[in-house]
């Protein structure tokens, strides 16, 4: 594979990986601005602009950006999240002109047409009902705003009804120019693809994107803590714990992420062997870690039934204080393995691959090579994960939210709540 880096004059990057025994190619625009960049009053405009993009263009109907990607055998898709926003395609390796075509030109020539703007702010209405109709969705909306109290980064990236209704052609328009520029764009591209020919496409086709930055988010800061109860009639209890991560760039993130994963990364991890293999307490329980360009996000997730939600939460405060103190090179190895595994899986997917190449010129500011990955993987030893573990645990109190009913939910809250407090501790064998 052979990576390829290009910034153009507008400060636009273009990034490449050539993988000449494929067909096809996998590319897409990646641009710096998420949920956390909105205003109160933008509140879902950068969820609400992804949808619009293949709504029609002063060029194209929405019929025809549809079509004709579709008539070569090809794909379009999108995606928003916290700090991003991405528009992608999959495409045989002639048709790259063509799907670089269609993705500048529904970022450059948006219609906004006031008609499907109100159907889709109806589909996305729509889209809000079904998530909170979705329990396990719900609470981490409940544990975002608890961790990130009255920050852009911990609501909601649907927005409300009422925020939704306030979105016209006008303001769509501003937050566009505003925030999509090309200092803060990345295109990438996997797959069968020429470096050069693809520089030439996008140097003529995104050439109206600024060379001015975007302005910068307002700073991330964990909240304090503490726990909520939402009382739902529902069959499970959905249980959430959260400590104050690591921002991307932190050098401790991967022994973080190696402490992460021996807790909740897999069936052999030691919540899921504790928490349902030997005592049946739950179907699903997971960790995991969401780094952001100045904060990181911890969290803890699983099911139960309402009963058994203390009994559920007091193992597992138990669980991850036994492991900051007893983690064993067994683990720190099968967690790195993992982690290996599945950096290397992304490098055979077109698709994967463009997306990682995106997201480290946006994060790092350059394609991190796969040997310095695989180093710094390496590079995490038990003492390093521990002490990962420890500054976690040391950062300050939990954020816990239970949703459902019965009376053990508080109970459930109370031992979260003391997982980072200093005590003895009790076995739980």
């Amino acid at each position: 594979m052979t990576v390829e880096v290009s910034k153009l004059p507008s400060g636009l990057t273009v990034v490449t990986d050539t993988m000449p025994h494929l067909e096809t190619a996998a590319l897409g625009v990646w641009t710096g601005v998420g949920g956390r960049d909105e205003k109160p009053d933008e509140h879902g405009i950068s969820h609400l602009l992804e949808h619009m993009a293949f709504k029609g263009t002063t060029r194209r109907t929405s019929r025809e950006i549809a079509e004709e990607i579709e008539a070569v055998g090809g794909d379009l898709n999108a995606a928003t999240s916290t700090e991003t926003t991405a528009y992608y395609a999959r495409v045989m390796k002639a048709d790259v002109p063509l799907a670089l075509d269609v993705l500048s030109d529904i970022l450059a020539n948006p219609s906004f047409d006031a008609e499907e703007l109100e159907r889709e702010k109806s589909v996305i209405v729509q889209e809000i009902g079904a998530a909170q109709d979705t329990p396990d969705d719900v609470v981490f909306e409940y544990l975002n705003e608890l961790c990130y109290p009255e920050q852009p980064i911990g609501r909601s990236l649907l927005g409300t009804a009422k925020t939704l209704k306030g979105f016209n052609r006008d303001k769509l328009q501003s937050y566009l120019s505003t925030h999509y520029r090309g200092p803060d764009m990345v295109v990438a591209a996997a797959g069968a693809v020429d470096h050069q020919r693809v520089v030439e496409e996008v140097q003529h086709r995104f050439a109206s994107f600024d060379a001015a930055p975007a302005p910068k988010p307002q700073p991330a800061m964990f909240g304090a803590g503490g726990s909520r109860v939402v009382r739902r009639d529902l069959e499970q209890a959905h249980l959430t714990l959260a400590l104050e991560g690591l921002p991307q760039r932190d050098e401790s993130l991967f022994s973080l992420q190696v402490f992460t994963n021996i807790l909740g990364g897999g069936m052999s991890s030691r919540l899921f062997q504790e928490v349902r293999e030997k005592r049946g307490l739950c179907y699903s329980i997971y960790t995991f870690h969401a780094p952001y360009a100045d904060t990181g996000f911890f969290g803890l997730y699983t099911g139960t039934d309402p009963d058994d939600a203390p009994e559920m939460m007091e193992v597992i405060v138990d669980v991850i204080n036994d492991a900051v103190e007893t983690l064993t090179d067994a683990e720190i190895a099968r967690a790195k393995a993992q982690m290996k595994a599945g950096l290397l899986m992304a490098l055979e997917s077109c698709s994967s691959r463009a997306e990682q190449l995106a997201r480290h010129i946006l994060a790092y500011g350059r394609p991190l090579p796969v040997d310095e990955l695989v180093a710094r993987i390496d590079s995490v030893s038990i003492e390093t994960t521990r002490q990962a573990a420890r500054q976690l645990m040391a950062r300050g109190r939990p954020a816990v939210v239970a949703l459902g009913g019965g009376r053990g939910l508080d109970s459930a809250v109370g031992f979260a709540e003391g997982l980072t407090q200093s005590k003895a501790k009790t076995s739980y064998h």
